[in-house]
């Protein structure tokens, strides 16, 4: 049976302007929501003959879908059509028509057909579910994505960037990408296309002369913090990969003919050490007793030969950031959605959350804004305690949050990592981000986790 879906919204720029992002490298990395299970395996372009290869799911029961491209018309239209995949057709036509206002109203319809036999007929109101949660996050994000690029109206910028391939710089990586900027990703192994750049931490090696001319180098990378419990060999490894990799890019930078504009390099929230309820800003104490304090203040102090050089240096005091595809909260999630989230610890912790795309939106106003340089603290304007954090959680997921795991038995069960990232808390303002100027996209809890899981207030659809 043929089914039809239509999702409308309409947007401040103009067709011409829209189109043109949905063009670029990026886009359909920006469009992908974050609970989709989807890798996408090559992308020719949006024009006629092109095609696109995604594996959706993971390991052996993953399926191809093959899509090709037609009806490419500039400014105005372009359809996809399933050549290959788990529907019996499916066709997506893509809109850009001109407002009275001169905006675009952006339409996306789509025409499918589901494998014939009861298993399709069963499937059939679960696909549209979420189709609906799916082009609601496809539509914010186009919104959100225009808005920042619209508001930092800027040259086309070239910047270089580490931690490429984690969360948040996949992220960055595609959205400067879709506003037309050119990005350079530093890999740890041998460059295999033009846009690479190797730097080796441990050789303490990096291709400097690939860093001249840049506007601005985004230093994200460093060991994964999250694990069952910290070894000796682990907190070595998170130590020795944020400060000799931050020292190794920041004297590398100062050196240069042509430096970078902006040097901005990652630090984390764990700088302030557990503060209870205090209200906590950039001009804060910072703690000198913890592991992670002490790393995330070597950290910052390995960005001081940018500094000396005269570069304008930010270091991005980084909170928990809200996602539906990784970060603190992943592990945490599933068992939200089952009816068994709750708190960690004591319920009054204060948890200085952030939507990934404030983190990214953050980033871009930081490169973007001359002014901004020194502690810059990367979460959301309204930190909640454990408990209405919890309870936040399972009112987007529809769930109870009964389960209460005690702060002696998280520390039993994680050692240090539970202590220092998991039962520590702060309420971390982002003052410097606000005084600024930046609006933040999703300045609740909520708003954050509705668009990151997929569980939309509203949808503009026609069914």
């Amino acid at each position: 049976m043929a089914q039809h879906f239509s999702y409308s919204s309409e947007l401040e720029q103009p067709p011409a302007e829209v189109f043109a992002w949905h063009e670029r490298p990026g886009a359909l990395a920006r469009l992908t929501p974050p609970w989709v299970p989807m890798r996408l395996e090559s992308f020719e372009g949006i024009r006629d003959g092109d095609k696109a290869r995604i594996r959706l799911g993971w390991g052996p029961l993953s399926v191809l879908w093959v899509a090709g491209h037609r009806d490419y018309t500039p400014g105005q239209s372009f359809t996809d059509d399933q050549l290959d995949g788990p529907f019996a057709s499916w066709t997506h036509t893509h809109r850009f028509e001109e407002t009275e206002r001169g905006g675009c109203r952006l339409t996306d319809s789509i025409d499918f057909k589901l494998p014939a036999g009861s298993v399709g007929a069963l499937a059939a109101g679960h696909v549209r579910t979420s189709l609906e949660a799916q082009f609601a996050y496809r539509h914010a994000i186009t919104k959100n994505d225009l808005h920042l690029h619209s508001r930092y109206r800027t040259r086309p910028l070239k910047i270089a960037v580490t931690g490429a391939s984690g969360l948040i710089g996949s992220a960055l990586v595609a959205f400067l990408q879709t506003g037309g900027h050119t990005v350079l990703r530093l890999v740890r192994s041998r460059p295999v296309s033009d846009d690479e750049i190797y730097w080796n931490v441990r050789d303490n090696v990096v291709d400097a002369p690939r860093l001249e001319g840049l506007d601005a180098v985004v230093h994200l990378a460093g060991e994964n913090l999250m694990a069952p419990r910290w070894t000796d060999a682990k907190k070595q490894r998170i130590y020795d990969s944020r400060i000799n990799g931050t020292r190794l890019l920041a004297t590398t930078v100062a050196s240069l003919q042509r430096p970078p504009s902006v040097f901005v390099s990652s630090s984390a929230i764990g700088i302030y050490g557990d503060r209870g309820d205090e209200t906590i800003d950039e001009t804060s104490s910072l703690d000198r007793h913890s592991y992670l304090a002490k790393v995330c203040a070597d950290w910052e102090s390995a960005c001081d030969a940018a500094r000396s050089a005269g570069i304008r240096t930010a270091n991005v005091r980084t909170g928990i950031v809200v996602s539906g595809g990784g970060g603190a909260l992943a592990p945490m999630l599933p068992l939200f959605k089952l009816g068994l989230g709750g708190r960690f610890g004591d319920p009054r912790t204060f948890l200085s959350w952030i939507a990934l795309d404030d983190v990214v939106g953050g980033l871009y106003h930081i490169i973007c804004s001359d002014s901004v340089s020194g502690p810059v603290n990367m979460t959301g304007p309204d930190p909640l305690n454990w408990d209405d954090f919890a309870t936040t959680i399972g009112k987007v997921v529809r769930r109870p949050t009964f389960v209460t795991v005690p702060t002696w038995l998280t520390g039993l069960a994680t050692g240090e990592m539970g202590k220092d990232v998991i039962l520590s808390g702060a309420k971390v303002l982002p003052r410097v981000l606000k005084r600024s100027g930046y609006d933040f996209l999703y300045p609740t809890a909520e708003s954050a986790l509705r668009h990151q899981l997929g569980y939309p207030w509203s949808a503009s659809k026609e069914r």
